[in-house]
């Protein structure tokens, strides 16, 4: 079985966790802190909100059914779909979704070879 971490990630309103291989957290974390720096340079109107990874946990109880847990690629997809949309003019956007979709390749050979192994 697959092991999982836990990235938390906060925003004004909401606190979610996604749900990453364990190989692979450190990297969603060390992404936002990378948007994270490089979102003030961007010009566009349509710049996504970004939560922050504040925290990556080993396992997760929740009690509060409000508190979403999101499946990494899930996550990834909608983060290089809503940084895919922005006008940028100004900033060379490409860098950043690179490095999104460079995840988003890592994390779909992952859960790939994942469902493989758990067919055979």
């Amino acid at each position: 079985m697959a092991t999982m971490r836990y990235v938390l990630l906060k925003d004004q309103h909401s606190i979610a966790f996604v749900e990453m291989p364990a190989t692979h957290a450190y990297q969603l974390s060390a992404l936002n802190l990378r948007l994270h720096k490089e979102l003030d340079k961007l010009t566009a109107n349509n710049v996504p909100a970004l939560p922050y990874a504040i925290a990556e946990c080993d396992n997760v109880e929740l009690h509060d059914t409000s508190i979403a847990i999101i499946a990494g690629l899930e996550y990834i997809n909608g983060l290089e779909k809503d940084f895919a949309t922005v006008q940028e003019k100004s900033y060379p956007l490409i860098s950043l979704l690179t490095e999104i979709r460079a995840l988003q390749a890592q994390l779909e050979q992952w859960y790939e070879e994942y469902e493989e192994e758990q067919q055979s």
